[in-house]
């Protein structure tokens, strides 16, 4: 059995693609699988890393407005169509699965008009422009919540709500062993603060007045993930305000980029972060209650609807972007820390919108396209 999965350029649209990738090789030993992507996608690296083969194409986003590198882009992505045709002919894949990513959607779409059986995976609670249009010719949408089913409304593609595919190693790791692993103490709450893949700026600067705020104060460890474009700027201002961090025993922790998250979010006990699709998922899976700056420039605003869809449940609080202050940042963090009933709440809440078997779900209707393509 052949699969090929497309989608990259951020970490939200590669690691769904993993685990749907672990899930059906756990399912049948014998599959192979063919990732397609580009060169200067986050997949580049991550693919190679969990050991698949991926094939790259030069096909570059649209910008959201007339411009000359739009122009461009009509040529690439025409350009890809062939050059997917081509892996296609070569590869002959028994199924093809797409996770998002602009590189998503040439691939599914020549898939689907070559007769091969589709599936493309909505991470978000509003569903983004390729997987609308795409949903007209493929044959499963699998869906990361309730609340986008209505947006496909008459589409060919079969819709199922299954949740967001995660990581499985984000269940097995255990928070004792992950405390250790940071140098943290077990017995200490731990903040989690990041910005996803690419960082975020102003949740970095309102880290600032968490990091002056807390710092002497041993009843809070924080372990702050820049992203790399803020990194040298955030640790030079600690430094020179001599906060120190990555000491032994400072009981904090800025880095620019951490490829063990699994260990972080078992390490945490409240995090701050966007409120990306598979950031959520990983929250809920985990019940880890969370503070949501919803990236104020997301397509569709589908940010802001997925930390709402946390937030209307009780296991979230949501902070708009452009409201976002580091005063008011520490003050909300502080209230839920004097109010450790509000925690286990929120963290229940969290827990029970968890889709723990979304990968196998997923990857059985794979399989299942798979046997009626042999068939």
């Amino acid at each position: 059995m052949r699969v090929l999965i497309a989608g990259g350029g951020t970490g939200g649209h590669i690691y769904p693609a993993l685990s749907i990738a672990a899930a059906i090789k756990d399912k049948e030993a014998a599959a192979e699988f063919l990732f397609v992507g580009t060169a200067h996608g986050m997949e580049a690296d991550l693919v190679p890393r969990a050991g698949y083969r991926l094939q790259t194409i030069q096909l570059y986003g649209f910008q959201r407005r007339i411009s000359l590198r739009n122009i461009k882009n009509v040529y690439w992505t025409l350009k890809s169509l062939w050059d997917v045709k081509k892996i296609l002919r070569g590869y002959r894949p028994d199924v093809v699965i797409g996770t998002g990513g602009y590189v998503c959607g040439p691939v599914v779409w020549a898939a689907a008009r070559s007769g091969i059986p589709t599936l493309i995976q909505e991470q978000n609670a509003f569903p983004g422009v390729t997987n609308l249009i795409l949903s007209r010719i493929v044959d499963v949408a699998a869906l990361g919540y309730a609340e986008a089913v209505p947006k496909f409304a008459g589409r060919k593609a079969r819709l199922v709500v299954t949740g967001n595919p995660v990581r499985e190693d984000l269940l097995t790791e255990d928070r004792e062993t992950a405390c250790r692993h940071f140098g943290f103490a077990s017995d200490i709450r731990t903040l989690l603060i990041t910005g996803g893949s690419q960082g975020a700026r102003s949740i970095n600067q309102a880290a600032l007045t968490l990091h002056r705020y807390f710092f002497g104060k041993k009843d809070l460890q924080i372990l702050h993930i820049t992203g790399q474009t803020d990194y040298n700027d955030i640790i030079h201002t600690l430094n020179s305000e001599g906060l120190s961090a990555n000491e032994s025993g400072s009981g904090r922790i800025v880095v620019p980029y951490l490829h063990e998250m699994p260990k972080a979010l078992a390490a945490a006990n409240l995090v701050i972060s966007r409120a990306g699709a598979i950031g959520l998922a990983e929250l809920t899976l985990r019940g880890i209650p969370a503070i949501l700056i919803p990236y104020p420039h997301a397509s569709e605003n589908h940010q802001e609807i997925n930390a709402r869809a946390l937030e209307s449940n009780g296991a979230a609080i949501m902070i708009r972007d452009a409201e976002l202050t580091g005063e008011g940042l520490c003050a909300k963090v502080q209230e839920l820390l004097d109010a450790p009933d509000k925690l286990r709440s929120m963290a229940a809440a969290s827990t029970a919108m968890g889709h723990p078997n979304a990968a196998k779900d997923i990857a059985d209707m794979a399989l299942e396209l798979a046997g009626r393509k042999n068939s």
